[in-house]
């Protein structure tokens, strides 16, 4: 089928585009020696914000901007972005919570809303090169919302080599079988090259499910279990399941320091995951 054929080519072109993303010294400093010196050390958030509107009905970007400072992230994943969209007042949502964090920001638009686009962005604390950054779709069912996948190179500091993907995604919560395929498109684009990837987002799955099972064999490292004791993250006033998540690749470069499931009830119905993590040079 022509569709078909296209997602084929897109995959492979994306493929071959992720292949040449590097990321310079991703870590809160640049060192002299980056390739001998200590190991990189980040901090990674994701968090739906529900377009910025929280369990009192109000839509507060200040309100959710101040959570993110507070958690001092170096990358953060935000899920269900209102940007010129009608019902959030016109508000380029991904622009203004990067203006009102001081991070940079990044869109990948799921579909077209209200005069506007609704999707998924990336926040980064340092500039973003926008000639290798990508909005890749994923596709759904009829009668059920499409998402997308934003990708970004982050370049801090001169001198590195080191490469690092970071994507952040919002899988579909209408269909297992519908996530089932929006995983596997995923592990075809972001193909395990043995890069340091960063996979996070609202993924709509929970640990017993097939797609979970999907991101596993395809050596995906989920950070809330390898830190152990994983706790829920929605919805955010009583959690009860755990649907959002930090993934990474290679297993063996990874170390996770900390997980925290954020206390932030009222800010959105989902609450914020934050994960430290370390990568050990080869």
């Amino acid at each position: 089928m022509p569709h078909l054929r296209r997602q084929k080519k897109a995959v492979k072109t994306l493929a071959q585009t992720l292949m040449a993303l590097f990321v310079v010294g991703v870590l809160s400093g640049c060192v002299s020696n980056p390739e001998t010196d200590a190991p990189l050390r980040l901090r990674v958030l994701t968090y739906n914000i529900h377009h910025g509107r929280g369990a009192d009905g109000v839509i507060d970007l200040q309100r959710l901007a101040d959570i993110i400072k507070r958690a001092k992230p170096d990358l953060v994943a935000l899920q269900e972005v209102d940007v010129k969209t009608k019902r959030s007042g016109g508000v380029d949502q991904a622009a203004k919570l990067g203006e009102l964090t001081g991070m940079h920001p990044y869109f990948a638009e799921a579909m077209p809303f209200q005069g506007g686009g609704y999707g998924e962005a990336v926040l980064s604390k340092w500039s973003i090169r926008e000639d290798v950054s990508l909005a890749i779709s994923l596709k759904a069912d009829p009668g059920q919302e499409p998402r997308a996948v934003a990708v970004i190179s982050a370049k801090p500091c001169d001198g590195w080599t080191l490469r690092i993907d970071f994507a952040g995604t919002h899988l579909c919560h209408q269909s297992d079988q519908t996530r089932l395929r929006q995983v596997q498109a995923i592990n075809d684009i972001m193909a395990d090259s043995g890069a340091a990837t960063i996979l996070a987002g609202d993924f709509n799955f929970t640990p017993d499910s097939e797609a979970y099972a999907a991101m596993l064999a395809a050596g995906w490292v989920d950070t809330a279990q390898a830190f152990g004791d994983p706790k829920s993250t929605y919805p955010s006033d009583k959690p009860r399941i755990r649907i959002d998540h930090v993934f990474v690749r290679p297993a063996d470069r990874w170390r996770v320091l900390n997980v925290q499931v954020l206390n932030e009830p009222v800010a959105s119905d989902h609450a914020p995951l934050l994960v430290e993590l370390k990568y050990i040079h080869p």
